[in-house]
């Protein structure tokens, strides 16, 4: 099912359609800052193995989540004093953070150097889904078989709507991907350039992708 959803303020209406599927159990798409994506509830391993099959995605590469705020990232992340004042200068925005996990974040999504990758979104929708759902949502970019991403409704649809328990359709949304910093080193590092200001940052690069 397709539902239109406003931006920048989304009506309760689908908000609330959203966060039913997600409690179901089901898959949902939506937008981002950084395009579509396709998400379920954190908690729910039965849904995030079926985002790992949707995607072809090795089942061991930890998929990233959104939090609503600062504050609920704290919960689900060891956030050190420097990576707070960064990370509040640079949230909500197109940014996923790598930082050391908490015993609150599901083991699958715990990455062999227990780390997790959180993001705080510059977008109404999905910080509005986690505000209604009242704990963090599995993101991860909405993509066809082909790897190609899928920027409109429509397409997301045809594609994957057999697999879907609703989509968000919030418009043509470009996709690009978001900017990856590492955190839980010393110094903080670029993982992956992407959408986003990081010219304050002095720091390493390394390639990869979280």
């Amino acid at each position: 099912m397709i539902l239109e959803v406003n931006s920048p303020t989304p009506s309760a209406r689908a908000i609330d359609q959203a966060v039913a599927a997600l409690q179901r159990g089901g898959i949902i798409a939506f937008p981002t800052d950084t395009g579509y994506a396709l998400g379920c509830d954190l908690f729910n391993k039965k849904s995030i193995d079926r985002i790992h099959l949707i995607k072809n995605r090795d089942s061991k590469k930890p998929l990233s989540f959104i939090c609503s705020d600062l504050k609920e990232l704290s919960q689900f992340a060891v956030v050190s004093n420097k990576a707070y004042r960064d990370m509040r200068r640079m949230l909500p925005g197109p940014y996923t953070f790598v930082l050391p996990a908490t015993k609150m974040v599901p083991k699958l999504l715990v990455s062999r150097r227990s780390s997790v990758g959180i993001r705080v979104p510059g977008h109404s929708v999905p910080l509005a889904i986690v505000q209604a759902l009242r704990h963090p949502l599995i993101a991860t970019s909405c993509a066809g078989p082909d790897g190609e991403p899928l920027l409109n409704a429509a397409d997301i649809h045809k594609k994957l709507g057999k697999n879907l328990a609703l989509i968000l359709d919030g418009g043509p949304v470009a996709s690009e991907p978001s900017t990856v910093i590492d955190f839980t080193t010393p110094e903080p590092i670029i993982v992956r350039k992407g959408k986003g200001d990081i010219s304050s940052f002095v720091v390493d690069e390394e390639s990869g992708e979280v």
